[in-house]
């Protein structure tokens, strides 16, 4: 009896033990091994352009994952997946490395399944072990290609991402911005990951729903607001030279928003929602056309005449020219200086020349002689103080800062010689050691189409300029006034870029025409200006480089024009015509009673 009451006592004890005080950890193993933690992605934040249209959102699509299995099931599995997910025996070794790489992860087979697929799979699901099905959120973007370089693109988190700080509470398998503001804004976009618990059996399979148990919401990114105009960026889109690459630039003077930054030629970011396919992304790498490549914050070229501006500001804002100022030498063709002789791109020359003259005739030879006037170290110095050698601050990831000598030991460190003081007039047209971004020289004009500041271009509306940063030019608004002047002799008749003239708004601006490295075939085509009712101010800048498109009032000033007349046009109600510039006006034959002929 004793022993018997010492057994059962025994027994008791371990009984309460194993169901009272540790009861609760037996149920958490118990559902641990029955239950499989899955995250639950969150939607990315809606992006609007700065009418409130929707540029970038999210629709539901499928995915097929598989649960962490030994290498042989995985492929076994993938095999029997390949005939109803069309996966590709490329595709299927890519997988199997992922797995290899990531064995306690859930393996991403398809991010984008269509329904027949997730219909095939579901139907037979018996046939496959350790496969679970969810519905996740799928990029979308609306406007394409068009916004390919504004926007960028997601992907899934890189094992070397995940190493970095910026991705330290991530997980193998979620989605992020990779380019553009998708990449600038990935920690406003991402949003938050919820949890949710699928029931397995003993060999993995699924039982019960693929959905599983929702344990805690995802959370949505946040909204983004910018100052891109979508449609704007569509029409640019549109009318950019098919077959050439080049950049297009608009900028709001009112705030400095960017209203359009398009780069040709482009791609389209919906071909990455889901994994791009890597037969798309070899084209895309070695297209010499480089469609990834943002030539507009990114690609730099030589300003050429669209420079000009810039040396006639530093001229005033020194004090050592006037607006009406007539330069000794009459420009016949050339100018001559240390020996060195520089020719002027109209063979007969312009004669005698004021500065509004010779920036809408691009008179180089009145600009040799006002950079010699300013001097080489004085315009150096200039320059860099401008910060023509910086960057913009635009809310990218990526911009690339402008290449401009700092000081005249520039020369020395680069070709190890002392520059002569004749270096100044190549200079002083935009010429020699000078490379820009079309950003860039947005910025410059948008500070001329002020007061002579301008705010780092941003894509995002939240952004508040700091004034003390702002670009800026030291000069009387008389004297910006002169600047303007001279850029409204350049689409006025006899102006280099007259066709390029609008009805409805005083188009006004500088071409430019740039020849840069050795195997270019052909010049760069320039044209950088502002746009606004008649007699009032500027609300529209907009710069335009086409790559080898050879002439800039022939290429690049129609383009803007016509940029610029779309914008105004819709923003004061106006219906857009199919038939913008006065060129278009003569070349079909339509008639154009606005013109002004003298």
């Amino acid at each position: 009896m004793v022993v018997l009451v010492v057994l059962l006592g025994v027994l008791v004890v371990s009984f309460f033990r194993a169901q009272v005080v540790r009861g609760s950890s037996w149920a958490l193993q118990s559902d641990s091994n029955r239950l499989r933690v899955l995250q639950i992605p969150a939607p990315r934040g809606t992006v609007f352009d700065r009418y409130g249209r929707i540029i970038a959102d999210n629709v539901p699509s499928y995915s097929i994952s598989l649960f962490p299995a030994p290498p042989d099931s995985i492929r076994s599995t993938l095999d029997r997946l390949q005939p109803l997910l069309e996966l590709s025996p490329e595709r299927i070794e890519t997988l199997l490395e992922e797995a290899r790489v990531n064995r306690r992860q859930p393996l991403l087979v398809t991010g984008n399944a269509d329904y027949e697929a997730i219909a095939a799979v579901e139907e037979r699901r018996a046939e496959f072990p350790g496969v679970f099905l969810e519905m996740r959120p799928r990029r979308r973007y609306l406007g394409g290609a068009a916004l390919g370089h504004a926007l960028g693109y997601v992907g899934e988190v890189s094992a070397a991402e995940l190493e970095s700080p910026l991705f330290e509470e991530y997980e193998q398998g979620m989605i992020v911005g990779k380019e553009g503001l998708e990449r600038q804004y990935e920690h406003l976009l991402q949003g938050g990951q919820g949890i949710r618990y699928v029931e397995v059996d003993a060999v993995g399979r699924v039982v019960g729903s693929f959905e599983g148990q929702a344990a805690a919401p995802a959370v949505p990114g946040d909204e983004l607001f910018l100052n891109l105009d979508l449609e704007l960026m569509e029409f640019i889109h549109e009318i950019f030279p098919e077959d050439m690459r080049g950049a297009v630039v608009a900028l709001n003077v009112e705030d400095g928003g960017v209203l359009a930054l398009y780069s040709a030629p482009t791609f389209d970011p919906n071909d990455f929602v889901g994994g791009i396919s890597r037969t798309l992304w070899e084209e895309l790498n070695q297209d010499p056309s480089r469609p990834l490549y943002n030539r507009a914050a990114v690609g730099r070229y030589p300003p050429a005449s669209t420079w000009k501006l810039a040396t006639a500001a530093i001229g005033l804002e020194l004090g050592v020219v006037e607006p009406d100022e007539l330069m000794p030498t009459a420009c016949y063709g050339s100018y001559t200086y240390q020996g060195v002789t520089r020719r002027c791109w109209r063979a007969d020359g312009h004669g005698h020349q004021n500065m509004a003259g010779a920036i809408g005739h691009s008179c180089n030879v009145w600009f040799y002689q006002l950079g010699l006037r300013i001097g080489l170290e004085r315009l150096v110095d200039e320059g860099t103080r401008l910060g023509f050698g910086e960057e913009c601050g635009i809310d990218l990831p990526r911009e690339t800062a402008g290449t401009f000598p700092e000081s005249l030991d520039w020369w020395q460190r680069v070709f190890n010689y002392r520059p002569f003081e004749n270096e100044v007039m190549a200079l002083s047209i935009g010429q020699g050691p000078n490379d820009q971004t079309p950003l860039k020289m947005a910025q410059f004009y948008l500070a001329l189409g002020r007061d002579g500041s301008a705010p780092s271009p941003q894509l995002i509306r939240s952004f508040e300029s700091n004034p003390d940063t702002d670009w800026r030019l030291d000069l009387e608004e008389s004297s910006l006034e002169a600047l303007r002047d001279g850029l409204r002799h350049v689409t006025a008749p006899g102006g280099t870029a007259f066709l390029a003239s609008l009805e409805h708004w005083d188009m006004i601006g500088k071409t430019g025409t740039a020849q840069g490295s050795p195997s270019q075939e052909r010049a760069h085509a320039w044209f950088a200006g502002m746009a606004g009712p008649w007699d009032e101010d500027p609300e529209i800048v907009v710069v335009v480089l086409v790559e080898e498109g050879e002439s800039g009032s022939a290429m690049a000033a129609p383009i803007a024009s016509k940029a610029a007349d779309f914008h105004l046009r819709r923003k004061y109600g106006m219906e857009v015509d199919t038939i913008q510039t006065l060129g278009e006006h003569l070349r079909t034959g339509t008639p154009a009673p606005w013109a002004r002929w003298n």
